[in-house]
């Protein structure tokens, strides 16, 4: 990754999760859960993002097997990262439900 890309993402981060704890008032387990449904967010978008991706792959493959083999492995990368979103925000309510 080059050092544009990565600084492009940076500043969309900093731009989605920065204004909602600025502007988060209470007890920082309130500031922690706007952090976590903003990241959850950008979460989803990449997500739906990455099943997208992986289907047009799969439609354009016409039965190459090198190109079917990439789309198997988007939508294998696309699983994956669902499993992730799906278990980071139960590790967070478990977690915070264990501090509060």
């Amino acid at each position: 990754m080059n050092k544009k890309s990565l600084s492009l993402i940076l500043t969309a981060l900093t731009l989605v999760v920065l204004p909602g704890v600025l502007l988060a008032q209470g007890d920082p387990s309130q500031i922690a859960s706007k952090i976590s449904d903003s990241f959850q967010q950008i979460g989803l978008y990449i997500i739906v993002i990455g099943w997208v991706i992986a289907g047009i792959l799969y439609l354009i493959s016409a039965g190459s097997p090198e190109k079917t083999g990439t789309a198997k492995k988007a939508v294998i990368a696309a699983v994956i990262g669902t499993a992730v979103i799906i278990l980071a925000d139960q590790a967070f309510d478990i977690i915070s439900g264990y501090i509060v």
